[in-house]
C-alpha cells in the first residue's frame, strides 16, 4: 500500500527486475488516486487499487474481501499513513517502514518531515529507519531492523530526511530477501 511518489515501490521493481530480489509484487494499494507510486506500478504491469472507505473498519473489510483475489505472502506499507484493521493484522504478514528509530518518534502524524523535523529539534545524534511488523496500533509493532544514520550539528529535516531515505531503500530491501530466504526454507 502506497501514498505518495513511488520511489521505494521503484526501487523494489528494480531490484527485482535486476534479478537480486526474488519476489513479485501482486498489487499495489493506494488511498491517493493521484499517488504516482500507482503510475510506476501500472509502468511495471502490475495491477492497482484505489481504496475506496474511509474508517479503518470499512478499509479493513476491504482490503480483506479485495486480497482474497491475490496470491500474498506479505504486504509491505510504504508511504501508508493509516491505521491497518485486525482483519487484515491477524490474516497478513505485514511490515511498514518508518522514518525514525522506533520506538521514538512514532505513533499517530509522525511520519514524513514531521518525523524528521522533530528528531532535529530533540537534538538527537542519531536518527535512521526502522522497518517493522505492523499490528493494530502506530508504530507498535516488532522491530525487524534499523539502520542508524548520524545527524550533523547544522542538520536540517530536509537534509536528515535525505539521508534517511538514502539508507532506507536498501535496508527494505535487505529485509524482503531476508523473509524469501526464511520462507524458501
Amino acid at each position: 500500500m502506497l501514498l505518495g511518489n513511488g520511489t521505494t515501490l521503484q526501487a523494489i521493481i528494480d531490484s527485482i527486475n535486476k534479478g537480486d530480489l526474488k519476489a513479485k509484487i501482486n498489487l499495489v494499494v493506494s488511498d491517493n488516486k493521484d499517488a504516482y507510486a500507482l503510475e510506476r506500478a501500472k509502468k511495471s504491469n502490475i495491477p492497482t487499487y484505489i481504496i475506496k472507505n474511509k474508517t479503518t473498519e470499512e478499509i479493513d473489510i476491504e482490503l480483506s474481501n479485495l486480497l482474497k483475489n491475490y496470491d500474498v505472502d506479505l504486504i509491505v506499507l510504504v508511504g501508508y499513513l493509516k491505521l491497518i484493521g485486525k482483519r487484515l493484522v491477524n490474516d497478513y504478514t505485514i511490515i511498514n517502514t518508518h522514518p525514525s528509530l522506533l520506538p521514538r518518534f512514532g505513533g499517530k502524524g509522525m511520519y514524513g518531515m514531521n518525523v524528521h523535523k522533530s528528531v532535529v529539534e530533540a537534538k538527537e545524534k542519531y536518527s535512521g529507519p526502522t522497518v517493522h511488523f505492523v499490528n493494530d496500533k502506530y508504530d507498535e509493532g516488532n522491530i525487524i531492523a534499523q539502520t542508524k544514520v548520524e545527524l550533523s550539528k547544522d542538520e536540517t529535516a530536509e537534509s536528515l530526511s535525505k539521508k534517511v531515505q538514502a539508507v532506507e531503500k536498501v535496508q527494505l530491501i535487505n529485509v524482503l530477501k531476508d523473509f524469501i530466504s526464511k520462507k524458501a526454507n
